[in-house]
């Protein structure tokens, strides 16, 4: 599948990254990472914020009055990157209610996760035809089309009576995103003056993050209102029609024009962009850059895996690169962003609000974590800033593991009595041969049609009932608890410490330096190449990872699917140590002969290269 895909990605994400390959180190991080999903991060989702020079963001705050034209193009096309961001958050607190409302998807977790991965799979198939489509027809149609296709996608879910109509709108979303993910951050890129592209360009980074957080309060927001999640779906339905309606006032990418041969249309959008007296000039760098990606892509022959595997500075620079981004997603970022309240509903906190208020935090500090990634990532260095941040997911996922498994082992435990007040005892809690030693995990565990009621302190005896409506409603007639995933816990704090401190570690540092790394690594020639491969990498992950995860829970617990992403986060540890190059400070021209001296450095604290001499 990973082959199949690729082939699907690189043709179009090479003719796509010639013209970001041209830009400055920064403007290229953000622009290749802005290809993929985030998390995330948002994170990533995880991209992180490009280092932009402080100058360039002053720079670009003086537009507001110099020139407004510039800030309304980057502006309009960044509002795809607040789509990208509002998919990524919604679904996480929607899945709560959608629950509630289809008791399929409440108790079959694949259903759960196909809602939340198909949109993931949509995207692959948006970003693979999204480079062709940006290529033949614009980045300004291109975007058009993705707000198009994410309209449909939100009314679609907004109007779902089943499961199955829900997951064919996540589809349609997808592809949106996918599409919005390739187009919006290209057309900034080419359309944004040159000495304030870096900034221009991480403003779509601070709307995928700013999107992430507005969903959460959106989600809050309608947590009482008739409908709850088709409120949460719908709402998206607004911003790309919005957009749509911006993007028609605006001109096509100056870029894409010259090379269709409408120079007259490119340089009239230019003489808009930037000061009379710097018109002239640009004109002649355009022209010279795109007739040098014309001859690059005619010249170019056809590179196969084999032959990137021969080249040794390629294949040193892949193991490290495409590592990286496995390991960034592999010790699970994007579940934490797609199932934020369900592992704080996991933690013991059974109200949907409340668990939608403690996972606004999450986001929160995803955003927080980002912006502290422009200050560390070349004061700090790549590779020191990635160890120190796998050491702390390490520690935060011990955490996680230990409070979720005193959680499993101390849960309160079924009372006869208590159960016995009601008329609706779960009919595996009357077969057992020993309901004496039932607890509540018992209970949960032994049939998804169970649930505990917890009695008013909630950490004694409880009741085991059949889940439904009728016995959620005599549950909280008494004022008590209902538990249907989680059970209540006195270390249900300790686990949202571990989730806070998972979020604080990771995204400065893993959630940004693999993307740093990977615009860095590869030889010049076959960065393009190597760019499409990146994105494949990143988007099957993530799209394992988030079809895993519940099952995993259910599968082995909690506490050990937390084990099971520490464990590979020690594993990343030592990969790093001795496979990933330090690159700060590195010449991009350079970073080729790096890759062919020593392919293994345990000395991680000192810089490899410096200049043309080893140190």
């Amino acid at each position: 599948m990973l082959i199949f895909c690729f082939s699907l990605f690189s043709p179009y994400l090479k003719l796509i990254t010639l013209p970001l390959l041209k830009q400055k180190p920064p403007t290229l991080f953000f622009s290749l990472s802005l290809l993929v999903f985030s998390s995330q991060h948002p994170s990533a989702m995880e991209g992180g914020v490009p280092e932009a020079d402080i100058s360039a963001f002053r720079e670009c705050l003086s537009l507001s009055w110099k020139n407004p034209y510039v800030l309304r193009l980057a502006f309009s096309a960044g509002i795809g990157g607040l789509l990208f961001g509002y998919d990524t958050g919604v679904i996480s607190g929607a899945l709560l209610y959608i629950r509630d409302d289809f008791k399929a998807v409440d108790r079959k977790t694949w259903l759960q996760e196909a809602i939340v991965s198909t949109a993931i799979a949509g995207a692959i198939i948006g970003a693979s035809v999204g480079g062709w489509i940006n290529d033949r027809f614009g980045r300004k149609k291109g975007i058009v089309l993705a707000d198009t296709l994410f309209f449909i996608g939100s009314v679609i879910m907004a109007a779902a009576s089943g499961p199955a109509v829900l997951i064919v709108g996540r589809v349609f979303v997808g592809i949106g995103v996918g599409m919005a993910s390739m187009a919006s951050p290209l057309y900034i890129s080419e359309a944004s003056p040159t000495r304030v592209r870096g900034a221009l360009v991480s403003l779509n980074s601070f709307l995928i993050t700013g999107g992430q957080f507005l969903s959460y309060l959106i989600n809050l927001a309608f947590t009482k209102a008739p409908g709850t999640w088709r409120w949460m779906l719908g709402v998206a339905a607004v911003p790309p029609l919005i957009q749509v309606l911006l993007m028609l006032t605006l001109p096509e990418s100056p870029r894409w024009l010259y090379r269709k041969g409408r120079e007259e249309e490119a340089q009239a959008i230019l003489k808009k962009i930037y000061p009379p007296e710097e018109v002239e000039g640009e004109i002649q760098a355009l022209k010279e850059s795109v007739d040098m990606e014309i001859k690059e892509a005619e010249s170019s022959e056809k590179v196969g895996m084999i032959k990137l595997l021969r080249t040794k500075a390629v294949r040193r620079g892949f193991y490290a690169g495409m590592g990286l981004l496995i390991f960034q997603q592999f010790v699970g970022i994007n579940t934490v962003m797609y199932y934020s309240p369900t592992i704080v509903q996991l933690a013991g906190f059974a109200s949907n609000r409340t668990a939608l208020l403690l996972s606004l935090i999450t986001a929160g500090l995803n955003a927080f974590g980002s912006i502290l990634s422009i200050y560390f990532i070349d004061k700090t260095g790549r590779k020191k800033l990635a160890l120190i941040s796998l050491f702390g997911v390490v520690f935060s996922l011990a955490v996680l593991t230990v409070a979720f498994r005193e959680s499993e082992m101390h849960s309160p435990m079924v009372s006869s009595i208590e159960t016995s007040q009601f008329n609706n005892t779960c009919p595996d809690y009357n077969a057992a041969v020993n309901p004496g030693k039932w607890s509540c995990m018992t209970c949960l565990k032994a049939s998804p049609s169970c649930g505990f009621c917890a009695a008013d302190d909630k950490l004694l005896p409880g009741a085991c009932l059949i889940s439904n409506d009728v016995t959620k409603e005599l549950c909280g007639s008494d004022h008590r608890a209902w538990y249907t995933r989680g059970c209540p816990s006195k270390y249900g704090w300790a686990a949202l410490i571990g989730l806070a401190l998972y979020i604080i570690f990771f995204s400065p540092g893993m959630g940004t330096v693999p993307w740093v790394v990977n615009s860095e690594i590869y030889p010049l020639r076959y960065r393009g190449v190597c760019a499409g491969m990146a994105s494949t990498t990143v988007w099957i992950s993530n799209l394992i990872v988030s079809e895993s995860f519940l099952s995993l829970t259910k599968a082995i617990g909690t506490a050990w699917t937390f084990m099971l992403f520490g464990i590979v986060a020690i594993v990343a540890i030592f990969f790093v140590i001795v496979y990933v190059p330090e690159t700060k400070g590195v010449p991009m021209e350079e970073v080729e002969k790096m890759l062919e001296q020593r392919s293994l450095q345990f000395k991680f604290w000192q810089t490899r290269y410096s200049g043309s001499e080893k140190q």
